[in-house]
């Protein structure tokens, strides 16, 4: 699923691209592209149609596009875990998978293509936030470590009062947002910290370090276009990130660690994976 600089660079991307054009006509090739618009697909084609994209905006992994004509309603852009934003020229063929097609002013075409189909586009009103405008789905979404507005402080708090084990609250998108499974294993193999570990047992220092390393992470991966695996995650352009060939700890099972050279291990954490080292990150006691 992307994450917090793979969303990033989609955002750009329509923000260089889309921002400032008129939409003209839309067309739905998918009914689940627009299930969470709960009016359906004509009333959603209708909505957008004519209408000027003011800003594209995101929080966390959420992201959404704001119009000039009412700034009180957004299009939420659920990625899911195979979503893309791509801009196209109006005569380049349609992927096999674009279920939401865009035609815009410039005679350019925004394209959400998803193979799974988990994501899709939605029209929601926007409420305020701690003086930050936001639509109400992404309304319970904390700041993210990027975010000007984020308090660092006020998040260490938040992360101490927890029992449950770093990674899980570090994955707690109400805690802080933008971290996922990838970005989240490497923070904690830059910190030296086994994931297991108690939230609320790590001191202030540790865990200011913590939020530190992830910042640092996700800058880094922002600089490299994000993570790519496959080419489910591509740009607007259709570009493919390239941080994986700087992760540390993720998918790296049983090569040897690039700090201390011990074999990485590779554990099940809520239905996902983990991966650190047994050296560097030595597991809680139990």
């Amino acid at each position: 699923m992307p994450e917090l600089p793979e969303v990033e660079v989609v955002r750009r991307g329509l923000a260089d691209h889309v921002v400032g054009r008129t939409v003209t006509a839309v067309s739905v090739g998918h009914p689940r592209a627009v299930r969470r618009h709960l009016p359906g697909a004509a009333d959603l084609c209708g909505r957008i149609t004519g209408r000027t994209v003011a800003c594209a905006h995101r929080r966390g992994k959420y992201l959404w596009l704001t119009f000039a004509d009412d700034p009180d309603e957004a299009l939420v852009v659920h990625l899911g875990m195979s979503g893309q934003m791509l801009v196209q020229a109006a005569g380049v063929p349609r992927e096999k998978h674009a279920h939401i097609v865009a035609d815009l002013s410039d005679g350019s075409q925004l394209r959400f293509v998803d193979q799974r189909t988990f994501g899709g586009w939605a029209l929601a009103p926007v409420t305020v936030v701690e003086g930050t405008a936001v639509p109400v789905p992404v309304a319970h979404i904390a700041r993210d470590p990027l975010d000007p507005l984020f308090d660092a402080e006020a998040a260490v708090r938040a992360i101490r009062s927890k029992r449950s084990e770093i990674k899980r609250v570090l994955l707690d998108q109400t805690v802080v947002s933008g971290l996922g499974n990838i970005y989240v294993d490497e923070s904690l193999w830059r910190a030296k910290i086994h994931g297991n570990r108690s939230a609320a047992g790590l001191s202030r220092p540790v865990v200011r370090s913590l939020l530190a390393e992830a910042t640092a992470v996700m800058r880094d991966a922002l600089t490299a276009g994000g993570t790519s695996f496959d080419a489910l995650y591509v740009n607007v352009n259709g570009q493919s990130g390239y941080f994986e060939r700087s992760l540390n700890a993720y998918g790296r099972a049983d090569e040897p660690c690039r700090r201390c050279g011990a074999p990485m291990v590779r554990e099940q954490f809520m239905n996902r994976s983990s991966f650190s080292c047994p050296r560097c990150q030595p597991p809680p006691r139990r």
